[in-house]
């Protein structure tokens, strides 16, 4: 059986929070299997804390060219994905978004019939991206009778679109306008086997049970997929891994990390001990984390386990990074914390006077 912080090790290992990677912005994102991007920059900084001299601009960039899009994928939450990885995974994640969007709106979709929907909402999103409340007016036009709100979720639903550039470009703001996804990249989606899903997340994830994987994709019935790959999956206890993933010493140093606010790496397990440590520690809830909720503060890593959440305030050209501890700080900590805060600082206001405060909350 592995241990907590065994596991925290092999998981970090995957997710780059050991040593800044050396890698394209491409290959990681990949690697990662995407990362969850509701907001239009917060994740620029989850890419930030992963990869060595990371170039914003260049990033953004990559949306523009299409190498990299924004679309709901895994719990039908908005994900930055590759262009390859929009297309293979998407299809594998419909179940999710259509019971997601069927619970929230199937009453006020009744009656409608979904081919014909998504006919009316391709016509209307590859004339031009649009936003949602606009796609839904000129739906509800079509569909007389019927909320319009609801008629442009259901069409989110069963028609794959991307929120196009410059919403997500660094520096540059951007309505949230989308258009599909298979136009977007001039290429049809693609239908591996949901094995292939379950995969990738080991990949970047693991080691993993299988309540951790429908955590993280939103599917349900899995533990028949994991059978069909028993030969081959590692198995420890209850735990999936792939036999060649790195399964650092339990006891390898894990630096200070900034992670942003729908960081992956809080949200992507079932069981969330693997980063929160044991659970009866700290009152997470009192410091604004919401059980399994996808929206958890910004927070640090201290020893590779949630320890802090961190705010940044701007006045007047200058930025103050405030970091608000959960237990006390050694000396050590606090001069790492404040090493990572001001360089976090540079990246994200290379111009502003800086300040970093390191204070428990």
């Amino acid at each position: 059986m592995l241990t907590r912080r065994a596991v925290n090790r092999a998981t970090l290992a995957r997710q780059l929070l050991l040593d800044r990677a050396d890698l394209s912005v491409t290959d990681a994102v990949s690697r990662l299997a995407g990362l969850q991007a509701q907001t239009p920059h917060s994740w620029y900084v989850g890419l930030w804390t992963r990869l060595a001299g990371l170039d914003p601009t260049a990033v953004g960039q990559l949306l523009e060219r299409r190498a990299l899009v924004r679309l709901p994928v895994m719990r039908s939450t908005i994900h930055l994905l590759t262009a390859a990885d929009a297309l293979a995974l998407r299809p594998l994640t419909q179940p999710v978004i259509e019971r997601v969007t069927l619970g929230q709106f199937g009453r006020r979709l009744s009656g409608v019939e979904p081919g014909e929907l998504v006919a009316a909402a391709r016509v209307a999103v590859e004339e031009r991206p649009r936003l949602a409340s606009e796609l839904g007016r000129l739906l509800a036009e079509r569909f007389p009778g019927h909320d319009a709100d609801a008629l442009a979720q259901g069409a989110r639903a069963w028609l794959p679109m991307v929120q196009v550039p410059p919403r997500g470009v660094w520096g540059r703001g951007g309505r949230a306008l989308q258009t599909p996804l298979e136009s977007w990249l001039g290429r049809p989606q693609s239908a591996p086997p949901v094995g292939y899903l379950v995969l990738r997340y080991l990949t970047a994830f693991g080691p993993a049970t299988i309540r951790d994987a429908q955590a993280w994709s939103g599917l349900t019935r899995l533990a028949e997929v994991f059978e069909e790959l028993g030969p081959r999956l590692r198995v420890d206890g209850d735990l999936y891994d792939l036999p060649d993933a790195p399964r650092p010493d339990p006891d390898t140093p894990a630096p200070v990390r900034f992670l942003y606010d729908y960081d992956n790496l809080l949200l992507s397990h079932a069981d969330r001990s693997r980063v929160f440590g044991d659970p009866g520690a700290v009152d997470y809830a009192a410091h604004g984390y919401v059980g399994d909720s996808n929206i958890q503060p910004a927070s640090v890593l201290v020893d590779g386990f949630v320890a802090a959440t961190w705010t940044v305030a701007r006045q007047r050209r200058a930025s103050t990074l405030t970091v608000r501890g959960f237990r006390r700080l050694t000396a050590g900590e606090r001069d790492a914390l404040e090493k990572e805060g001001a360089a976090l600082l540079e990246f994200l206001h290379p111009d502003d006077e800086h300040d970093v405060r390191v204070v428990r909350s």
